[in-house]
């Protein structure tokens, strides 16, 4: 079956239907472009969507972010978080919703865990942006959702060649699409004009050694996606797990014993996530 690899692109970077990328979302990105803006400002934003505000407040307050409970307003958690966390916040809380819509219930849980394991690396480390972290990698996936909701048809086929050949969605989509779902975050990083700290994750968590501008950020969210492969928590959409990219261990600089720290307090913080995924639909 021939594809027509520019007729897909097309298709997806045209975004013709997915659920309003809300103009919540634009007017954050605007604000957030201007030197003027104030956190005030964004929050009011933010909390003029009531649903919004209260599922960014939830991922602030959950296991992954170390404030359970401390932050009470979206003006509170800018000032802690930052501007372009929120803003990658309130763009996960519009994926996480297609991955629900759609049943892709697993990919949800695979991007909380890898999350939660970003962050946990991070703090090891030493990392100064830990909450960004993990923020790229709740984006991470979001490729997958796009090709699932953009090109149905092929995503059906990348799932059987899954099952049937037993290869990786990576591959799968490779083989049917001609281009895979990191490549269709790298697209909409670029229009939704995420900041490279998110961007590169997104576009490189699976070779992270061709990330440019946020090389420590990627490796991260690389490894965390592999860990959390490893751990069985949700579905990547495969049941493989790929090997750590080499680069990986000399862009973080982790040893045996503080790989060890990392995995025992990744284990115990998704025992801690799982008040968030049994809510996931509030």
């Amino acid at each position: 079956m021939t594809v027509d690899k520019k007729k897909i692109r097309k298709r997806v970077e045209a975004l013709k239907s997915v659920p309003t990328m809300p103009g919540t979302f634009e007017k954050i990105s605007r604000l957030i472009d201007s030197s003027k803006t104030t956190a005030a400002d964004i929050a009011d934003v933010i909390s003029s969507d009531q649903a919004l505000s209260a599922k960014v407040l939830r991922l602030v307050n959950s296991a992954f972010y170390g404030f359970p409970g401390r932050i009470s307003n979206v003006t509170h958690a800018l000032i802690i978080l930052g501007f372009d966390v929120v803003k990658g916040l309130v763009l996960s809380t519009s994926v996480f919703d297609m991955m629900l819509a759609r049943g892709l219930f697993g990919l949800w849980e695979h991007s909380l865990g890898c999350a939660i394991t970003a962050g946990v690396i991070a703090r090891k480390i030493e990392h100064p942006d830990p909450e960004e972290a993990s923020v790229a990698a709740l984006l991470h996936d979001l490729g997958k959702v796009i090709i699932k909701i953009e090109v149905p048809e092929k995503a059906s086929l990348i799932e059987e060649a899954v099952e049937k050949k037993e290869i990786s969605v990576y591959e799968a989509e490779e083989d049917i699409l001609g281009f895979n779902h990191a490549t269709v975050g790298k697209w909409l990083s670029k229009k939704w004009n995420l900041p490279p700290a998110l961007a590169d994750p997104i576009a490189h968590h699976h070779a992270p050694g061709l990330a440019r501008l946020a090389p420590k950020q990627t490796a991260i969210v690389h490894l965390a996606d592999v860990l959390i492969r490893a751990r069985g928590f949700g579905s990547g959409g495969d049941n493989l797990v790929p090997q750590i990219d080499a680069k990986t261990w000399g862009a973080l600089h982790i040893s045996d014993p503080l790989l060890e720290e990392i995995i025992n307090e990744m284990d115990d913080k998704l025992e801690d996530a799982e008040d968030l995924l049994a809510n996931d639909d509030s």
